[in-house]
C-alpha cells in the first residue's frame, strides 16, 4: 500500500475545507479535514499530519492558539495559517507563533500548491 502525505485542513467553513480537500488531493496527498481546532487535537493524539493548514478566526480555540499549543508542545510539524482578515501584525502574530507561512484568503492556487509541495519536502 502507497502511503500518501497527510495534510490536515482546519476551517470552521465547509466550503472552505472542501475546497481545501480539492488541492490538498489534486496534489496527491491525503487531506483530513477538521471544523475546528478541538476536533484536530483529538485526531492528532493518534495521528500525524505532514503539514497543517488553519484558518485564524475560527470559533473556539483560533488558529493562532492552535499553533502555539502545538509549538510549545514541541511539535514540529509545518502550519500554514490563513485569513480573509490577513494584515501585517496579524502575519507577525501568525510567524511568532510558530506558523511556517501565513497565508490570505481566497487562497492563491499556484502558491498554495507549491508551498504545499515545498513543505512535504522537507526532512523531518
Amino acid at each position: 500500500m502507497i502511503s500518501h502525505p497527510i495534510v490536515a485542513a482546519v476551517d470552521d467553513d465547509q466550503d472552505m475545507r472542501r475546497s481545501l480537500e480539492t488541492l490538498i488531493e489534486h496534489v496527491g496527498y491525503r487531506a483530513c479535514l477538521f471544523e475546528d481546532a478541538k476536533a484536530f487535537l483529538e485526531w492528532n493524539v493518534e495521528h500525524k499530519a505532514n503539514c497543517i493548514v488553519s484558518d485564524i478566526q475560527m470559533p473556539g480555540m483560533t488558529g493562532l492558539e492552535l499553533c502555539t499549543r502545538l509549538t510549545q508542545g514541541g511539535d514540529r510539524t509545518p502550519i500554514i495559517l490563513m485569513s480573509a482578515f490577513a494584515t501585517v501584525p496579524m502575519r507577525h502574530r501568525a510567524m511568532a507563533a510558530g506558523a511556517h507561512t501565513f497565508l490570505a484568503k481566497p487562497l492563491d492556487v499556484g502558491t498554495f500548491i507549491d508551498l504545499l509541495e515545498s513543505i512535504i519536502s522537507l526532512p523531518r
